[in-house]
């Protein structure tokens, strides 16, 4: 017999979870599709930052738009806590976005006010180096200063996703791994058959939530998804005595005591591998700040493909000639999972679009 569900989610990342998770609460019956092991994943990447500050620079609505969701982490974290017993590791102390030099400070000053011009929710503080050593004491001589926002936090990306799992599961949702979708095919006014391979169920609704599969799977259902790969590599160091209570850029301390760094940008396609010139000028930007960190031990070190788009702005999109199907893409799947459980998953359930998305459209690429 033909399994049905109201809503068939293709996608088991942060994006997708947490969009399938607000949809399941909410009491749908909702699949997750998700690939395999191997497959390329953004989440297992993640630098951990929920992070508003500078973002939205040519377009305030994602500055906005990510200012709602990390308004809206706390109570997501609860929640998940008081369903799963997991604790996400969720801190909103502010971060720090340092500068090496008076020249880099200027261009981070000019741009954030700019920003607070265009929304006066985007709060911040401009400190000298004797200011940031005052709340960073570890912070190197060479520092210049940076620039403090407490719109700022960072959480764990593994335990949210956990966390994200158990609780989906908890409320009625069904995960079905190692399925690659083949073929997406509307039956009728909002039906769907979804198949994979010679597996297939059919759907109310579908979400698309695949990352990178986002760019295939979208023209099924009469949609566009313009993404490509762009690499990111991340430096893990041995546990250290905690001298880093706040998040910045470059370098997060983790609740464990390990230190994060990172990040690169690179167009190498689909290669997720690492490479010793990248890592070593990773290093080189953590020290720079913190010299506390020069003869720390580095125990792994592991590269990820982000979910782009050519101006780095996210896609929330609804069918115009397949009703009932939706395509989420984002390469900030941290920073908007809030918002994705409790905003994009009511619009998918037939809310009135956030205004907010407006700029948000695939169309903005059509030229």
């Amino acid at each position: 017999m033909q399994k049905t569900y109201d809503i068939a989610v293709i996608g088991g990342g942060l994006v997708g979870m947490a969009i399938a998770y607000g949809l399941a609460k909410r009491g749908q019956r909702v699949v997750v599709c998700d690939g395999e092991d191997n497959s390329l994943r953004a989440a297992r990447g993640n630098f951990g930052l929920v992070w508003v500050q500078g973002k939205g620079g040519t377009c305030t609505n994602y500055a906005r738009w990510s200012l709602h969701s990390a308004n809206t982490w706390q109570g997501m974290a609860d929640e998940l806590f008081a369903r799963t017993g997991v604790d996400v590791g969720f801190q909103r102390p502010g971060g720090f976005n340092i500068a090496q030099t008076a020249e880099e400070l200027a261009v981070k000053v000019e741009s954030m006010r700019k920003l607070k011009e265009a929304e006066p929710a985007l709060v911040y503080e401009v400190l000298d180096h004797d200011a940031l050593a005052e709340r960073l004491p570890a912070i190197g001589p060479d520092v210049h200063g940076a620039i403090y926002s407490p719109n700022d936090g960072h959480v764990s990306p593994l335990y949210t996703l956990r966390a994200l799992f158990a609780a989906f599961e908890q409320v009625g949702g069904e995960y079905a791994p190692n399925l690659r979708v083949t073929d997406i095919r509307q039956l009728g006014s909002c039906a769907f058959r979804v198949s994979m391979g010679d597996t297939s169920f059919e759907a109310g609704r579908v979400v698309l939530a695949a990352g990178l599969g986002n760019r295939d799977l979208a023209p099924m259902v009469g949609l566009s998804a313009p993404v490509k790969p762009l690499r990111g590599q991340i430096i893990v160091t041995e546990r250290v005595k905690p001298f880093l209570d706040y998040p910045t850029i470059y370098v997060r301390q983790t609740v464990e005591g390990s230190v994060m760094l990172g990040d690169s940008a690179e167009d190498v396609g689909f290669n997720d591998g690492v490479t010793p010139d990248v890592l070593a000028d990773i290093a080189r930007r953590g020290i720079a700040p913190f010299p506390i960190l020069k003869n720390v031990r580095v125990v792994r070190a592991w590269g990820a493909l982000r979910v782009m788009t050519g101006d780095g702005l996210p896609i929330y999109e609804a069918s115009e000639s397949c009703p009932g199907a939706f395509l989420a893409t984002c390469h900030s799947g941290v920073t908007l999972a809030a918002a994705h459980c409790e905003t994009i998953a009511p619009w998918i359930l037939g809310a009135e679009r956030p205004a907010l998305l407006d700029h948000f459209y695939a169309k903005r690429f059509a030229a």
